[in-house]
């Protein structure tokens, strides 16, 4: 069992100016709180001077932990590595920007720990950024409510708390950072709360994320909610599918093969099957139905080799 109150997880790149800052903050709060605490600072192939400032703040500050990256990976890359270094009873993540307050942490934790929730996710309800990166975070935001039935209204916000065991339970990658509660919920996490927390405006630097964030977002999405339906029975997804495939353009091709019976016995004019578009489209199902159902069958045969297939979560054992 930790001895640890809160374990702080900043991912960082490029931000060496904010860095100080920062840290000086978080242990105000903390000792004020009188927590016991971490900071693990994970630099993620920063180009600055981010890791010397790093390594300065950890020799005159014993609750420093930093991780460095050979090369930029991405975020989720630098918060699993984070995770997996986070000794505190709760964790809490935050962006190395000053644009989260670690004010906010002494509230984040009593969630935690006395509303017993399993996660809290900040919700920026006053945001100090553009209205082009607004809109598009509103309409992000909605689709990921919608599609994943969480109701939180701020899935990307970097300011977010954890009990332990969920962040030791759930494994972050690719660009699956903004999906942690989704992938925890999965995982049978389901007490997600959230908090309205406080915007800062950016003091140092420029944004690291562009346009591109959003195309990629919705992408992750999609797959972070199809692998955790169906990456275990993949046959249910593309099998089904194949199925009603095959079974349309079946109907179609006996409908017109049993038209032109009819036409034929009643001396009626008959035009060929292979004249009429309606053939191509039933042949194209057929053939679309037989693909998808062989796809499935080959992903059950991937799933049920793979080493994680009877990987579940056991919460408590007499």
């Amino acid at each position: 069992m930790s001895n640890l109150d809160i374990s702080v997880v900043v991912p960082l790149y490029n931000e060496e100016e904010s860095l100080p800052e920062l840290v000086d903050w978080i242990e105000k709060v903390m000792v004020e709180n009188r927590f016991s605490f971490e900071v693990v600072l994970v630099d993620d192939g920063s180009t600055d001077r981010s890791w010397e400032v790093v390594e300065e703040l950890a020799s005159k500050k014993t609750f420093i932990r930093g991780i460095s990256f050979l090369r930029n990976y991405g975020k989720s890359a630098a918060l699993y590595s984070g995770f997996d270094a986070a000794q505190g009873e709760v964790v809490v993540t935050m962006d190395a920007d000053l644009q989260d307050s670690p004010n906010e942490i002494p509230e984040l934790y009593r969630m935690i720990m006395e509303d017993k929730y399993d996660l809290v996710s900040g919700w920026k309800q006053k945001r100090y950024d553009p209205i082009g990166k607004r809109l598009p975070s509103k309409f992000f935001n909605a689709t990921a409510r919608f599609v994943s039935g969480i109701k939180l209204n701020d899935f990307n916000c970097g300011l977010k708390a954890y009990r332990r065991k969920v962040i030791k339970s759930v494994e972050v990658y690719g660009e699956m950072h903004r999906y942690i509660p989704v992938l925890a919920k999965q995982a049978g996490f389901r007490k997600i709360g959230e908090k309205v927390v406080e915007h800062q405006a950016r003091k140092y630097g420029v944004t690291k994320f562009g346009w591109e964030r959003f195309i990629h977002g919705f992408l992750d999405l999609l797959s972070v909610v199809f692998v955790s339906k169906f990456g275990k029975k993949p046959m249910h997804f593309f099998g089904t599918i194949g199925i009603l495939s095959f079974l349309v353009g079946g109907i179609l091709s006996i409908y017109m093969i049993a038209e032109k019976l009819y036409l034929l016995t009643n001396h009626l004019k008959v035009r060929e099957v292979t004249d009429q578009p309606l053939f191509y489209i039933s042949l194209t199902l057929v053939i679309i139905g037989a693909q998808l159902f062989l796809t499935g069958f080959l992903g059950e045969l991937v799933a049920r080799s793979s080493t994680e297939r009877n990987h579940y979560l056991v919460d408590k054992k007499i």
